[in-house]
């Protein structure tokens, strides 16, 4: 706890081990940073299109509830491995997928967190055009400038944030919900229940893809916490922040949505704050929904400029990144995302949902393939100085992750159903799309089967580098490195 007082307010590592010298924070801080991280205008247009896509208020929720949960656990299994390993949750693939393949997955990850970026910087850009008598355009601009300042800072400025996002959060949601209640018979859209696979499993679907998608990079924002931390206070505290936090958002759409008499869509962030009427209250509201955009557009981009560095650093050897390196990719990435935003502000929410389904077809056989790994064939004994040597035990490309992915990905397309590309066989499901339990279930039963039997050599322990030349862990050391050269 005392490494608080004297870790500088400007983030000094990147992708690189954090000793245990310069761990910090609590339990409660990873709560915080993902309750703010979903109590978001984002997370009630994800829920409002449960509704606005066909389904009733009740099996909505339900149906949101439970992928949530599924999407949670998943989440919170990532975020557990952030205090053993000290990593980035993206160096890790290179156990799986080998030190130069590990690109793979990442190159598709960046994608995910500039579409993640460039959508939540929409709706900002409306909250800040309102906010300050401007266009949207310009609220854009100004949003963009913010998350430049808070990702370049980096690691204790995204948590600082994170817990002054949750208290905003919950004083703005609680604000909304009473005004909803005012406004409209809750009991009666209750009693509305027209059950439907597809509507039930499309809610589903949606709460799924929302958390899952957060697995990518939820490590990183729990690797300062101390090694001894509890695995599982780290599972409990991560997801219960995301789960809690994206359900009462989610709840949130479901309702407005479905008094909006087809208002909703097109006119999100307007209607939302309609709800509490005008004036200086309205002006407060817009400003909770800039903020609370901050803190998930802020991991985003941290989330992508961890991704390029690590891109880059699997090919050129070394995990160290200059501040100045920081600063040109944070720039870069957040004006990819800005440049998109303006180009897509007008036809959001269609793409918007037919993004993040789309997206579950490449992230669940990834988040598959490094779970059974981690927990079931390794582990937690990784070798973390080998994940920067191509020649070293994880070698440069390991076919049997890259090939199970591969298996992954393609096994869902038949059950895919988006705007950007729709399987044979979702008719005959009735337009159900399960392609998500397809990409979890298949790739992490083969990856198991088969990494049983061919993985590669795995250490007696897990071996960090600060081991290796510490006189306090000689024997550890010395087991290490027996283990590589087996």
């Amino acid at each position: 706890m005392a490494a608080n007082d004297t870790t500088p307010l400007i983030e000094r590592r990147s992708i690189d081990y954090i000793p245990e010298a310069e761990r910090h924070g609590r339990l409660l801080s990873q709560f915080t940073l993902w309750m703010g991280a979903n109590l978001q205008i984002t997370a009630i247009v994800t829920g409002a299109l449960a509704v606005v896509l066909g389904g009733d208020v009740f099996w909505s929720l339900i149906g949101l509830l439970v992928g949530q949960l599924i999407g949670g656990g998943v989440m919170a299994l990532h975020a557990a491995q952030g205090p053993k390993l000290g990593l980035p949750q993206m160096i890790s693939s290179r156990v799986q997928f080998g030190v130069y393949g590990a690109a793979i997955p990442i190159v598709l990850v960046c994608l995910m967190y500039l579409g993640f970026t460039a959508t939540g910087t929409v709706l900002s850009g409306q909250a800040l055009g309102q906010l300050f008598g401007v266009s949207d355009s310009v609220g854009i601009l100004i949003f963009a400038s913010v998350i430049v300042l808070v990702t370049v800072l980096g690691y204790r400025m995204i948590h600082f944030i994170g817990r002054v996002a949750s208290v905003v959060g919950v004083i703005a949601f609680v604000y909304l919900f009473s005004r909803l209640m005012s406004q409209t018979d809750v009991g009666a859209l209750l009693q509305i229940r027209h059950f439907s696979w597809s509507s039930f499993l499309l809610a589903v679907s949606l709460a799924a893809s929302w958390q899952i998608a957060f697995g990518p990079y939820v490590a990183d924002y729990s690797r300062y916490l101390p090694s001894n931390t509890s695995s599982v206070k780290t599972f409990l505290a991560a997801g219960a922040g995301s789960v809690i936090g994206a359900q009462v958002a989610m709840i949130l759409g479901v309702f407005a949505a479905a008094m909006s008499n087809g208002q909703f869509a097109g006119h999100e962030v307007a209607y939302i704050v309609g709800l509490s009427g005008t004036g200086a209250t309205a002006a407060l509201l817009y400003f909770s929904i800039a903020f609370g955009k901050v803190t998930i557009s802020t991991l985003n981009s941290y989330g992508s400029f961890m991704c390029i560095a690590t891109i880059i650093s699997g090919f050129r050897g070394r995990l160290e990144v200059t501040r100045l390196q920081r600063l040109v990719f944070v720039l870069a990435i957040v004006g990819t995302a800005t440049l998109i935003a303006l180009l897509g502000q007008h036809s959001f929410l269609g793409a918007f949902k037919s993004f993040i389904l789309f997206l579950l077809a490449f992230f669940t056989p990834w988040s598959a393939i490094n779970l059974v790994d981690y927990y079931c064939i390794t582990r937690e004994r990784y070798d973390v100085p080998a994940l920067a040597d191509p020649n070293g035990r994880y070698g440069r490309w390991n076919a049997l992750g890259i090939s199970v992915y591969v298996f992954g990905v393609l096994v869902q397309l038949p059950f895919i159903s988006t705007k950007f590309y729709t399987g044979p066989l979702v008719a005959a499901l009735g337009d159900v799309d399960i392609s998500w339990i397809i990409g979890l279930v298949l790739p992490a039963a083969l990856y198991y089967l088969c990494a049983k039997k061919w993985h590669a050599s795995v250490p007696d322990q897990l071996i960090l580098p600060v081991e290796q030349d510490s006189a306090v862990a000689t024997k550890t050391s010395g087991a290490g490195r027996a283990a590589a050269q087996a």
